[in-house]
C-alpha cells in the first residue's frame, strides 16, 4: 500500500468515525435530539461504541479469510481508539448528565444496577487498551504480553452487549443484530485458528 493511498484511507476513516459525533453535537446544539436529549446522547454513543468494536473485531478474521485485505491491520488501532472515544463520551454522559458527577450516586448505580455494572466493566476493559495503544507500549510490554492484554477487547465486547440488553424492556430486540454480529466475530477466531493449525499440520505432513 503506497503512502498516499494509506494517508487517503486513514483520512477517510477519521472522517467516517468523527462524522457521527459531529452530527450529534450539531443536533444537541440545535435541539434536534427529541424530548429526551440525555437519553438520545447515551444511546447514540453507546451504539457507536459497539459498532466500532465490531468493526475492530472484524479485521483479524477478514485478514485470515482474504489475504488481500492484510493491510486492514493498519486501521485496527485507530478504530479501537475511536471505540474508546465514543465509550468515554457515553460514560461522561452518564456521569455528568444523569449523576451530575455525584460520586456517591455513581457508586450506587454501579453496585445496584446490573446494566451499569456491565457497562462500567466494558469501559474499564477498554481503558488499558487505549493506554497501551502506542508502539512504545508494545516494545515495553513485549509482543506476547501486549497481545494477552489486548484480549480484553473480547471482555469489553461481551460486557457491552450485556449492558445493552439489560437496559432494554422485556421483549425489545433492538440489541439482537449487534449481538449476532459480535458473537459471530468472537466465534470466528477459534474456528479460523483451528483451521489454520489443521492446514499447517497437513503441510508439515506432506513436506
Amino acid at each position: 500500500m503506497s503512502r498516499p493511498t494509506l494517508i487517503a484511507l486513514k483520512t477517510a476513516v477519521w472522517i467516517a468515525c468523527l462524522a457521527p459525533f459531529c452530527w450529534l453535537v450539531w443536533a444537541a446544539f440545535t435541539n434536534n435530539l427529541g424530548p429526551n436529549q440525555t437519553g438520545a446522547i447515551a444511546f447514540f454513543t453507546g451504539r457507536a461504541t459497539l459498532r466500532l468494536l465490531a468493526i475492530t473485531l472484524a479485521i483479524s478474521p477478514l485478514r485470515r479469510l482474504i489475504p488481500r485485505l492484510a493491510g486492514l491491520i493498519r486501521f485496527r488501532r485507530l478504530l479501537g481508539l475511536f471505540a474508546f472515544f465514543y465509550a468515554t463520551v457515553h460514560v461522561l454522559t452518564w456521569a455528568a448528565l444523569y449523576n451530575n458527577f455525584n460520586l456517591h450516586n455513581m457508586l450506587v448505580d454501579v453496585a445496584r444496577r446490573r446494566y451499569i455494572t456491565a457497562g462500567m466493566a466494558a469501559y474499564l476493559s477498554l481503558l488499558p487498551l487505549a493506554i497501551t495503544s502506542t508502539a512504545w507500549s508494545i516494545r515495553k510490554l513485549g509482543g506476547k504480553n501486549w497481545n494477552r492484554l489486548h484480549t480484553l477487547i473480547y471482555v469489553a465486547a461481551i460486557c457491552g452487549v450485556a449492558h445493552y440488553w439489560w437496559q432494554m424492556k422485556p421483549g425489545v430486540l433492538t440489541p439482537l443484530a449487534i449481538t449476532v454480529v459480535i458473537a459471530a466475530l468472537l466465534l470466528a477466531r477459534p474456528i479460523l485458528a483451528g483451521l489454520q493449525r489443521r492446514k499447517a499440520r497437513a503441510i508439515a505432513t506432506h513436506a
